[in-house]
C-alpha cells in the first residue's frame, strides 16, 4: 500500500531533510526548507499508452532516425534551436515577467501550418488567450487551447488529441494530485517535468515549457529541471526598450552561440533580420562623443554605437556612470588613458551609454569606448564611416579579438570606409581583398588617437 511521510525540501536546490533546518547544507540558502508530504510505495508517474520496454542494444545496431525537424514560423527561433525543433525534445524557455515569452510562443503556435498544436495555459483563461491572439493576428490553423493545471487531466486529453507540439505556460502552474504539495514547489516541478519528459521521448512529440525565474535571474525550481530538458533558452531584454534577445544556455541539438533578436510591437514580436541598421542612429550632422564598434553576440556580428559625455566635475567628486557597459571596465579604461596616454580625466565626469538598450560584454568594444570618451573630451567628432574592433590592454596595447574577418565583412556590407583593429589580428587576405573598406591595423592606443585627433 502507498504510504505518506513528511519531508522537508529546499525550494532552491531540491535537497531533502527529515527535519527543518535554517540553512540549506547544499546551496547555502536560508529559510528555504518547506514541509511536503511524500507518497511512497506506488509509481507516481502517469501511465502512458506509448510506453515501451527498453533493452540494451549495441551502438552500431541502432538505426539512425529519419525524423525531420519541425520548422517554426520564426527564423530567429529556428536559428537558436539549431535549425528547428527536434521531435521528442523538451525545451525550456525562461525570462523576466512581461518580457514576451507567452507572446512569442503563442504567435509561433498560431502560425505553424499542417501541425496539431496544443497550447496548455495555467495562467490565463480562454478569453484572455483569444484577446492576445486577436492582437497578434492569426489565421485558421490547428492550434488547440487547454486551460488546465492538473497533470492527470492533461494526460487524459493527450491520449485523445495526439498533438505534434505541446506548449506549456507555465511549468510552475502544473500539479499532480498524487503529491501533497503546492504548485510551483520543488516536488511538483520535478514530477510534472519528469512526466512530460517521458511522454515526449516515448511519443516523439516536441514539448516547450515556459518557466518562471527568480529575482537573481535563474530558472525557478530545482536545478535538476535544467538538466532534464534538452535545451534551455533565455529571453532577455529591458521591458522599457523594444529589443529582445533569445539565447541558448544549453542545447543538445545545436550551438549555444547563436542568438535571436526581436523587436516588440503592438501586434507581437517582430524578427530583426539586420540589427546593425536599427541600432545605428542616423545623423545629419557630426557629433562628438560617438564611436561605432563591431561586436559579436554569439556568431552574429552587430554594429553598436557608444555615446560618451565628458564634462568638468561640478560637485567636487567626479562621477562615473555606464549604461549597457561594465562600470568597472570603464574605470579601468579611464585609468589606462590617465596612466599610459597622459590624458587628464581624473577631475571630470564621464558618462557612457550603449544605444538600443543592449548590454555588451564583448571586449572588442573597448577601443570604440575610449575613442568616444576622448572625442567628447576634445569635442572633436569621429567620422560615422569609421568603426572599431579591438580590446585595450592595461599597458595601452591594442589586443586582438576573435572572428575579425566576420567583423570586417559586416562593416563593409554596411558601408563603413575604415575599420581599426589590432595588428596582431591577421584576417585571411583572400576573404577581404575584394572589399571596399580600408583596414587599419594598429598596435598602441596612441596610434589610433594620433590618426583621429591629430
Amino acid at each position: 500500500m502507498a504510504k505518506t511521510k513528511s519531508v522537508f525540501v529546499c525550494q532552491c536546490c531540491g535537497v531533502q531533510s527529515p527535519k527543518w533546518v535554517g540553512k540549506c547544507p547544499s546551496c547555502g540558502e536560508w529559510n528555504s526548507f518547506v514541509e511536503e508530504l511524500k507518497v511512497t510505495g506506488e509509481s507516481r508517474m502517469p501511465s502512458l499508452k506509448t510506453a515501451r520496454t527498453s533493452i540494451p542494444v549495441n551502438v552500431s545496431e541502432i538505426k539512425p532516425g529519419n525524423e525531420q525537424r519541425v520548422f517554426l514560423s520564426g527564423n530567429e527561433l529556428n536559428r537558436v534551436l539549431g535549425g528547428g525543433l527536434v521531435p521528442g525534445s523538451l525545451v525550456l524557455i525562461g525570462g523576466e515577467p512581461g518580457i514576451g515569452k507567452s507572446t512569442l510562443l503563442l504567435q509561433e503556435a498560431l502560425r505553424i501550418k499542417g501541425k496539431t498544436i496544443l497550447y496548455i495555459s495555467g495562467e490565463e483563461s480562454e478569453q484572455q488567450i483569444r484577446m492576445r491572439a486577436d492582437r497578434i493576428g492569426f489565421t485558421a490553423n490547428q492550434c488547440l487551447v487547454l486551460t488546465e493545471v492538473s497533470l492527470e487531466i492533461i494526460f487524459r486529453q493527450l491520449e485523445n488529441i495526439h498533438p505534434d507540439l505541446i506548449i506549456v505556460d507555465s511549468i510552475q502552474t502544473l500539479f499532480s494530485e498524487k503529491i501533497e504539495s503546492a504548485p510551483g514547489s520543488v516536488s511538483q516541478i520535478r514530477e510534472c517535468a519528469s512526466a512530460l519528459l517521458r511522454y515526449a521521448k516515448d511519443s516523439g512529440t516536441a514539448v516547450i515549457l515556459i518557466g518562471h525565474i527568480t529575482k537573481d535571474g535563474s530558472i525557478a525550481g530545482p536545478k535538476i529541471l535544467e538538466h532534464m530538458v534538452d535545451a534551455v533558452l533565455q529571453f532577455e531584454g529591458d521591458r522599457h526598450h523594444v529589443f529582445r534577445l533569445l539565447r541558448a544556455s544549453k542545447n543538445r541539438f545545436g550551438s549555444t552561440a547563436e542568438i535571436g533578436i526581436y523587436e516588440m510591437h503592438d501586434n507581437g514580436l517582430k524578427e530583426v533580420v539586420n540589427p546593425s541598421e536599427i541600432l545605428l542612429t542616423p545623423r545629419s550632422e557630426l557629433l562628438s562623443g560617438v564611436a561605432i564598434s563591431c561586436t559579436m553576440d554569439g556568431l552574429r556580428p552587430m554594429m553598436i554605437e557608444s555615446q560618451a559625455l565628458v564634462s568638468s566635475a561640478v560637485y567636487g567628486m567626479p562621477q562615473r556612470s555606464a549604461t549597457g557597459f561594465d562600470l568597472r571596465r570603464l574605470n579601468m579604461l579611464l585609468a589606462v588613458l590617465e596612466k599610459r596616454c597622459d590624458f587628464k580625466l581624473a577631475s571630470k565626469d564621464v558618462f557612457l551609454n550603449i544605444t538600443g538598450g543592449l548590454r555588451v560584454d564583448d571586449p572588442a568594444i573597448d577601443l570604440a569606448v575610449t575613442c568616444a570618451i576622448l572625442s567628447s573630451d576634445a569635442d572633436i567628432p569621429v567620422s560615422p564611416k569609421i568603426c572599431f574592433a579591438a580590446e585595450v590592454g592595461l599597458s595601452g596595447e591594442i589586443r586582438p579579438v576573435n572572428r575579425i574577418e566576420q567583423r570586417i565583412i559586416e562593416a563593409d556590407k554596411l558601408g563603413f570606409e575604415q575599420i581599426f583593429f589590432s595588428k596582431h589580428n591577421t584576417p585571411p587576405a583572400g576573404k577581404i581583398k575584394n572589399l571596399r573598406i580600408k583596414v587599419a591595423p594598429v598596435g598602441k592606443i596612441e596610434e589610433v588617437f594620433s590618426t583621429l585627433f591629430s
